[in-house]
């Protein structure tokens, strides 16, 4: 007996040593992992002011992670999904209007289009900016087979429907952000890269080359054409792999024209930075800011509808709109719970919100979009 149990614990240590090895040679083979920061863009990382004991870290403390017991409830009620966890319904989306979108050349002339979560053009200053995009892939894994799986639209916009892309913004390296069959295909679509430190590895590692590729760390900024671009703080985290959490830069984008100013978000936990970014660089006219994918277990790393009205607020923002919605499944509430819950807030606070439909082009200074288009949608 003692032999046979011998022979099954080399067995089971034998099988679970070719599991873990398996899975390291995935995660290092596998390319939409990316690349780990080496060379000089490592010391320029660790040389940042918000880099410490190995990694990356917010401004407040945060709190990033659920018990065991938690972590597998929330994945397995993602999992199964609710009766209203996803639309029933196709989502009906508006044809891109280029023309709309670019303007006749008035220099103050910005207008944005949003794709569902948070892939948008912007235009402003003359220049095209695509954030976050998400384009190609039809599910945010590690996994192309498994995982968040996009919601049913009439029509998916692909990149060769795009405008001339001047530049794509990129808040952080989580997957349903920075989507790797999208940006296979954008290294020849775009022209430029803007992103927080160390994401630049994952991109070049994708074909990129070094020279369109701009890494930025908090509050530094670039001249692009006649704007100014800065990356900004935001209270998140980042990670591709099963051990590399933090180990890239995470941040939202300050566009400032001449005359009009626009606040991209990217992901974040409400804290005070907001109002600090709002003193530093707004007022703004309009702030792209996230609403959707929350939960009070990880209240720290996405802010509730509630708290997304404020951050308008803080932010100093004339127009508000919510973005990070309506197009995956990433939390455990109702697919239409952020919208709702933001259009009650907004109105009690007195605030302008602006809810275009997919593929819809707001223009600033015009009457914004208002419609509750999804109340629509089974």
């Amino acid at each position: 007996m003692r032999k046979a149990f011998k022979i099954m614990a080399l067995v089971t240590l034998s099988l679970l040593a070719l599991i873990a090895l398996g899975t390291v040679a995935f995660v290092n083979l596998a390319p939409q992992f990316g690349a780990a920061a080496t060379g000089e863009r490592l010391k320029r990382m660790q040389a940042s002011p918000n880099f410490k004991d190995g990694t990356f870290q917010n401004l407040v403390p945060t709190s990033l992670d659920l018990s065991f017991l938690e972590g597998a409830k929330a994945a397995w009620q993602m999992l199964r999904g609710t009766d209203d966890s996803e639309p029933k319904a196709t989502i009906q989306t508006v044809p891109l209007d280029v023309k709309r979108l670019e303007g006749a050349g008035d220099p103050d002339h910005v207008a944005v289009a949003w794709f569902g979560h948070s892939s948008l053009l912007i235009r402003m200053g003359g220049k095209t900016f695509l954030t976050d995009p998400v384009l190609v892939g039809e599910r945010v894994s590690m996994v192309s087979m498994v995982g968040p799986k996009r919601f049913p639209y009439d029509h998916y916009i692909g990149l060769d429907e795009l405008p001339k892309v001047d530049a794509v913004l990129m808040s952080h390296d989580h997957y349903d952000h920075l989507d790797y069959p999208t940006f296979v295909r954008l290294k020849e679509r775009a022209e430029r890269f803007f992103v927080p430190l160390g994401v630049g590895a994952h991109l070049e590692k994708w074909g990129i080359p070094a020279d369109r590729i701009t890494e930025l760390d908090w509050d530094e900024s670039v001249q692009f054409g006649t704007l100014t671009l800065v990356c900004a703080p935001s209270r998140h985290f980042s990670g591709r792999g099963l051990t590399n959490r933090n180990s890239t830069l995470w941040c939202s984008w300050v566009l400032k024209g001449e005359n009009r100013r626009v606040y991209f978000g990217g992901d974040s936990g409400y804290y005070p930075g907001f109002k600090t970014i709002g003193e530093k660089y707004g007022p703004f006219d309009l702030a792209l800011l996230e609403c959707g994918a929350y939960n009070e277990k990880w209240i720290d790393i996405h802010m509730l509808p509630e708290q997304t009205a404020q951050a308008q607020l803080d932010v100093r923002a004339e127009v508000l709109m919510p973005i990070h919605w309506a197009k995956f499944n990433l939390a455990l509430h109702p697919w239409r719970d952020p919208i709702r819950r933001l259009t009650q807030r907004a109105a009690q606070l007195g605030s302008r919100l602006a809810t275009p439909r997919i593929g819809e082009v707001l223009v600033l200074g015009e009457p914004v979009p208002t419609a509750p288009w999804w109340e629509s949608i089974p």
